[in-house]
């Protein structure tokens, strides 16, 4: 059995470290905050200009103020600090968010990313993902095996690139894969998802790998 979005997200909590510094994408990265262990600290920081965010609140108590980057109303804690956007990009691009876990369309066998659209098709504007992959630690993406019964995992991708050679491991639904971006050494699986054959998974990825469990 493949894992579902709350597994993933409870995988992905497991690359926190206590005293990471977090900027979480939208999707099934948003999840992740529900699964930080207990008595971990970790500030969650938003590109919007917001660090140490709190869980999201219970019916009735929303403030249309407090948002993370992807519009979901969120709560404040005692550590949240609130920023421009600016100082929140410098944040990023100097290097000194530890950890980014983002979805993505597409991740290619060398840590390429594609993220930010599908030619053809409207998009609201490329968001942070670009500045994220460029300046953060390390980058997770957390994403569905295939789209329409087509892997997602390449050896090239071919919709427009988010970055290149900036993915350090992927979890899917199927597995945990470990990328070297540096390129000499090969796409690892190193983790199966509950259920799931080495055969299934082999089935369902374009991309080169080898087997590290």
């Amino acid at each position: 059995m493949a894992w579902t979005r709350e597994e993933m997200a409870a995988r992905a909590a497991k690359e926190l470290k206590d005293g990471f510094y977090v900027n979480l994408g939208i999707g099934i990265p948003t999840l992740v905050s529900n699964y930080i262990p207990e008595g971990m600290t970790v500030a969650l920081q938003s590109e919007n200009g917001m660090m140490g965010m709190g869980p999201f609140p219970y019916e009735g108590e929303e403030d249309p103020d407090l948002i993370n980057a992807g519009k979901q109303t969120v709560t404040e804690l005692p550590i949240t600090s609130y920023f421009s956007s600016a100082d929140s990009f410098a944040m990023i691009r100097g290097g000194h968010i530890d950890l980014s876990i983002l979805g993505a369309m597409q991740v290619a066998q060398n840590g390429d990313l594609a993220n930010w659209m599908i030619p053809g098709k409207m998009v609201k504007g490329m968001g942070g993902a670009m500045d994220l992959v460029a300046g953060v630690k390390k980058v997770v993406v957390v994403m569905e095996h295939e789209a329409k019964g087509e892997s997602k995992l390449l050896k090239q991708c071919n919709l427009p690139l988010t970055g290149a050679g900036v993915v350090d491991m992927v979890i899917t639904d199927l597995g945990v894969f470990a990328i070297d971006r540096s390129g000499k050494a090969p796409m690892k699986l190193i983790e199966l998802a509950t259920g799931v054959t080495l055969d299934e998974i082999k089935a369902k990825t374009d991309a080169e790998y080898v087997v590290a469990l």
